[in-house]
């Protein structure tokens, strides 16, 4: 025939090439892994006051007092003493470990005293109210 040797696209792909596949799950776990940790914090419902100046910090230990009384940290529902076997933990590891308390508006406030009380007499005197930005 003219135009030369024949080409054999007979030849059939036995193998799958994974590694597009391989890529994309890997992005999706970062992107889950970033997420995750906003998602948590944002899950209990508080309706925390506004102040026009704040600042971030790391947080080691996030307390939150909901309106209808409910205690968390970190997420979990616990109990004061929960909290105190959690912070002397926390402290065994990181003698600066630091609280972050939030509270719903609505709570009465000697509750949250109540619970900056229990967070200083275990021994972390850095501590800091979680508010709203306007």
């Amino acid at each position: 025939m003219a135009g030369g040797a024949r080409k054999d696209d007979d030849d059939i792909i036995s193998d799958i090439n994974v590694t597009p596949f391989v890529d994309i799950v890997l992005v999706l776990l970062i992107i889950f892994m970033v997420t995750a940790t906003y998602i948590v914090s944002r899950a209990i419902p508080v309706d925390l006051p506004k102040a026009s100046s704040g600042e971030d910090i790391t947080t080691t230990l996030a307390l939150t007092l909901t309106k209808n009384g409910d205690l968390y940290l970190d997420g979990r529902k616990v109990g004061e003493n929960d909290v105190k076997r959690a912070i002397s933990s926390a402290r065994r590891n990181n003698r600066e470990a630091r609280a972050v308390i939030a509270a719903d508006r609505e709570v009465a406030h000697g509750r949250v005293v109540r619970i900056i009380d229990l967070v200083r007499r275990q021994g972390v005197s850095r501590f800091a109210i979680n508010i709203e930005s306007e």
